[in-house]
């Protein structure tokens, strides 16, 4: 898939639906989900989180966080978590578009955006949020044969959680949901 491509598929469908817990007072969060333009394929930027954090910490996940009061909207949040996180400047971020939000057990209402991105990025990790950035091939994540499901019960209830191993990690949670997610849009 290349960026024409994936402009295409993605501007001309509706967004898949996304899990959607049935209660309320979830906190507004976003994040980027970053396509980097590479000329052999396009690639997704993914971080590791850092082990020193309270929450999730060590698990793969997209740049993004809680919307601060500053932020005027989701995007924006989605565009400084970004640049506080990776050092990538919102400048050299192209958003195309957002998934549906996705509500996580962490008691976030998370809005996913879809951004383009010039492989010559800078990345300047945060160290007190990221221990690494790295890659996955888009054709990798959206292959859904690479979606392992597993159901599990929770809150007498029936939940399915994806994971998606690359290399010698699990994206998995979240990140596996949006990713599963954009799956679904860009093959409708």
């Amino acid at each position: 898939m290349d960026r024409h491509e994936l402009l295409t598929r993605f501007q001309l469908q509706q967004p898949a639906p996304a899990h959607r817990l049935a209660i309320g007072g979830l906190s507004p969060a976003a994040v980027l989900i970053p396509v980097v333009m590479r000329e052999a394929e396009l690639t997704v930027l993914l971080t590791r989180r850092s082990a020193r954090l309270r929450h999730h910490a060590g698990q793969i996940s997209f740049p993004g966080g809680r919307q601060d009061p500053g932020d005027e909207t989701l995007i924006a949040t989605a565009l400084r978590e970004t640049e506080e996180e990776l050092g990538i400047p919102a400048r050299m971020i192209e958003v195309i578009g957002t998934l549906n939000p996705l509500n996580t057990v962490s008691q976030f209402d998370v809005l996913p955006v879809l951004g383009l991105l010039d492989g010559n990025y800078p990345l300047i990790l945060s160290q007190d949020e990221v221990d690494h950035a790295f890659e996955v091939p888009l054709t990798h994540l959206l292959d859904r044969r690479n979606h392992i499901p597993l159901t599990l019960a929770r809150g007498g209830k029936q939940h399915t959680v994806y994971w998606i191993p690359w290399q010698q990690q699990f994206i998995w949670g979240a990140t596996a949901s949006m990713i599963c997610q954009l799956a679904r849009h860009l093959s409708s």
